[in-house]
């Protein structure tokens, strides 16, 4: 049974996912991987989502502020072993829950053109294309995406 805890960006656990994220994203970015790399620093994450598998690190997530209503999910990540389960679903809704109970209205991630699996769950958990923000502004293989968040 999969089950999530919160934590923070100082989680062993996290950062031995985060490390294994960063060695796939390299494959796939290719010659890219250093300008995404920049912005995907983990110090300070106050807000970290981890799933375990019978007590094993399977997953992580985690959101950060953009601005007063706006939360950023970042580093989502599930091994590959694990994938086609619902590991990186649930820990979206659980961030997304998180989102809500701190305020935030909308949540907004940054994706590459070459991770369709993560683009899939994404547009699966209602988040829509918009365009691109910040320092994906002029990146041709970025997709960003949005969510209006229902605060209860």
């Amino acid at each position: 049974m999969t089950t999530v805890q919160r934590t923070n960006s100082d989680n062993p656990d996290f950062i031995e996912l985060v490390r294994l994220l960063d060695e796939e994203l390299s494959k796939r970015d290719g010659e890219d991987h250093p300008f995404y790399a920049q912005f995907n620093k983990i110090d300070n994450i106050k807000y970290v989502m981890l799933a375990y598998e019978n007590g094993r690190p399977v997953g992580c997530g985690a959101i950060k502020e953009y601005d007063v209503n706006t939360i950023e999910i970042k580093r989502m990540y599930v091994l590959p072993e694990e994938r086609k389960r619902g590991v990186a679903a649930k820990i979206l809704l659980e961030l997304e829950r998180w989102a809500c109970e701190l305020t935030y209205s909308k949540c907004i991630l940054e994706t590459g053109k070459k991770q369709p699996e993560a683009i899939m769950l994404y547009k699966k958990s209602g988040y829509t294309l918009m365009p691109n923000y910040g320092q994906y502004a002029r990146i041709e293989n970025s997709l960003c995406f949005e969510k209006k968040m229902k605060l209860r």
